[in-house]
């Protein structure tokens, strides 16, 4: 039996950690040192790192004009993450060229994850599958769903590509990526559950795992995603900055009612 996997997904924006809501709304939460030192002791089955700062090229992980302190530089805090932990990393953000997958990879992510630049550059896709294997490529998926239909969106939600993601998820396959990171801007922040018949639908149109993020508010929101899906895994981020939604606790919450859990 394959387990299957429940992902916290951390989102840094100018060097410090936001609450994500829509791709609209960012909230700050604080260091991520402190937290992923957190996670770390919580033994997570991986985790998905991705910088969504707007345009800005390089920033100060070192700021603390907001009071929490943040980390040096980005790759720096990767390196970090990976010298001190076993946890699987995936990261994504700013990835534009085969180059910038090769500087990630040496510090420290086992994946990386790919968006607007498949768009762009799909041969980017096929390149790296080749170089780092296809398991090390993942192809987030942004998407609203407009007129019944899974529309993909790129440049951090803002351009709407006029494709349909499970179109989308085909490429990214035949492409060679052995992932997808399926997000549901909609649904981004807003607690109300999983877009389950999407994340099914792309599901089962690829043979590659398949994550799915967003909407989740709830322990319940993840064992229903697992019911209603062929999901590898769920992914989410805002849940798990509350106590009693805390890493730990989900886990065992799933586990309780499953039994195909990592």
């Amino acid at each position: 039996m394959l387990k299957r996997r429940l992902t916290p997904v951390l989102y840094l924006r100018e060097g410090v950690m936001v609450r994500s809501e829509l791709f609209k709304i960012h909230q700050i939460i604080g260091s991520p040192v402190s937290h992923i030192n957190r996670l770390v002791e919580w033994d997570v089955d991986e985790l998905i790192l991705l910088d969504i700062s707007p345009g800005l090229e390089t920033y100060d992980l070192g700021r603390d004009d907001h009071g929490e302190k943040g980390a040096g530089s980005l790759l720096e805090f990767t390196e970090t993450i990976a010298r001190t932990s076993a946890i699987p990393l995936c990261f994504g953000g700013r990835i534009r060229t085969i180059d910038d997958i090769h500087v990630r990879i040496r510090h420290g992510a086992d994946k990386v994850a790919i968006n607007s630049a498949f768009a762009q550059t799909p041969e980017l896709v096929s390149e790296a599958a080749k170089e780092f294997g296809a398991q090390a490529i993942v192809i987030s998926i942004d998407y609203r769903v407009i007129d019944a239909s899974a529309r993909v969106f790129i440049r951090h939600g803002a351009f709407d590509t006029g494709v349909d993601a499970v179109t989308w998820a085909r490429r990214a396959e035949d492409a060679g990526a052995g992932e997808i990171l399926l997000n549901a801007i909609d649904r981004d922040g807003t607690a109300r559950g999983y877009d389950t018949e999407t994340i099914e639908a792309v599901s089962q149109s690829v043979e590659i795992p398949v994550i799915a993020c967003g909407g989740a508010g709830h322990q319940s929101h993840f064992n229903e995603c697992f019911e209603l899906t062929s999901a590898s895994a769920v992914a989410a981020g805002n849940i798990f900055h509350f106590t009693e939604n805390a890493y730990p606790r989900a886990k065992n919450y799933l586990r309780r009612k499953r039994t195909d859990i990592r």
